[in-house]
């Protein structure tokens, strides 16, 4: 299915304008390695395997109190870099896109608000934004930074803390004691707090999945940017473009679990080659 596999920079930005030139309307779904130039680790190495541990399962963080003061004594610690991070040429270069009409539906597996930031609309977070916690008593939604504050102040002690920055905001802490981390309940029923993304072991809702689909069949064809789409997640959709016949492309390091699918495969950071598109038609909205 691959016809062509571009890995000169000099050849890789003009390959990728091409296919956008020749399939207007795109669907576009991005992954962790969107967001690696802006400052936030990824996941998966150039063979799509796990550089780390797998991230918390949905399970195990209702199942067990410790489990839960483990996770968000790290998110505390992740989250100042997660706030500090800003869109990079990748991110501006796709909301360009969108703003000239080439995109039907940008969809992301990130949760790091960088493509809205960037000033991308109607973005589709298949996986939430780290920036929200949800109650999973009430359902009721509160911001991070309000939740972050009340952390701060029930355990000053981990601010001091050694800390290395780990994917989807996240943090490897020095010598901490888990188990003394004292984590807020909701305010209104006491329920348990959980940031408002989709944890590994947990469903993509349904009416993301159902809305991205009804996008994807409107649209010529679908491009891939920093994803290797390991996480069933985001592989559907490129199955079911395959399935119907729109070709693909795809902007990433390393093998992604479509590359048999492929019309159209970069292996370059997503940053440089997307920087380099340049719009056939010009847009007076750019």
């Amino acid at each position: 299915m691959l016809d062509r596999l571009s890995s000169a920079p000099a050849h890789a930005g003009a390959e990728l304008q091409h296919f956008i030139e020749q399939h207007p309307r795109l669907f576009v779904l991005t992954g962790a390695g969107c967001s690696t130039e802006s400052g936030i680790p990824d996941y998966r190495d150039a063979g799509g395997g796990w550089k780390r541990a797998q991230p918390m399962n949905y399970q195990d963080f209702m199942a067990d109190a410790y489990n839960r003061q483990r996770y968000w004594a790290r998110s505390f610690r992740g989250w100042y870099l997660m706030r500090r991070c800003q869109p990079n040429i990748a991110h501006r270069a796709l909301a360009r896109l969108q703003r000239c009409g080439r995109v039907e539906q940008l969809v992301t597996q990130n949760v790091d608000g960088l493509h809205q930031a960037a000033g991308s609309t109607e973005v589709i977070d298949l996986h939430g934004q780290l920036d929200r916690v949800r109650c999973m008593g009430c359902e009721r939604r509160l911001p991070r930074e309000l939740l972050q504050e009340q952390l701060s102040e029930l355990n000053p002690t981990f601010e001091a803390l050694l800390a290395r920055d780990a994917p989807d905001g996240d943090a490897d802490l020095e010598g901490a004691d888990y188990a003394s981390f004292r984590v807020p309940s909701c305010a209104h029923c006491a329920g348990i707090l959980k940031p408002d993304v989709v944890f590994f072991g947990e469903s993509v809702p349904a009416h993301r999945v159902e809305a991205a689909m009804q996008h994807l069949l409107r649209s010529d064809a679908m491009l891939v940017v920093g994803s290797s789409l390991m996480v069933y997640s985001g592989y559907r959709f490129a199955r079911a473009a395959a399935e119907s016949g729109k070709p693909i492309a795809a902007v990433n390091l390393g093998a992604t679990r479509a590359d048999a699918m492929l019309t159209l495969k970069v292996t370059q950071p997503c940053g440089p080659v997307l920087g380099r598109l340049q719009i056939a038609t010009p847009c007076t909205r750019c």
